[in-house]
C-alpha cells in the first residue's frame, strides 16, 4: 500500500470514527467532556494510523526510502505518513469543533 492509498484509507476510517464521536455528543452534558472528545479525536487518529501500518506490514520506525539519496534527513514511515495525513485529521477535527461549539 501505498502512502496515497494509505490516506484514502485513513481518511474513511477517520469519517467513521468522527461520526461516533458526534453521536456521543447527545449524551453529554458537561462541557469539559465534551470538549474531552477532541483529545479521543485526536487518540483516535493516532490509533488508526498504527493499526493501518500494522494491517498493511508498515514498519512505522523503519526508514522511508528516499529518491533523492543526497538528502541527509532520514524520515521514518511515520512522520512520512503524520507528515502527509495531517491535513485530513486538521480538516476533520476543525468539522468536529464546529459541530460540538454549536450545540454548547
Amino acid at each position: 500500500m501505498g502512502i496515497d492509498e494509505f490516506k484514502i484509507e485513513l481518511e474513511t476510517r477517520l469519517l467513521i470514527e468522527k461520526n461516533y464521536v458526534i453521536q456521543e455528543l447527545a449524551s453529554i452534558c458537561d462541557d469539559q467532556e465534551i470538549l474531552g472528545l477532541l483529545g479521543k479525536f485526536n487518540e483516535k487518529y493516532k490509533d488508526l494510523v498504527k493499526r493501518l501500518a500494522y494491517e498493511n506490514g508498515i514498519d512505522l520506525s523503519a526508514p522511508y526510502p528516499i529518491e533523492n539519496s543526497s538528502n541527509s534527513e532520514n524520515l521514518s514511515y511515520e512522520q512520512v505518513i503524520l507528515g502527509k495525513t495531517m491535513s485530513i485529521y486538521d480538516q476533520l477535527v476543525e468539522e468536529l469543533y464546529e459541530e460540538i461549539t454549536s450545540i454548547e
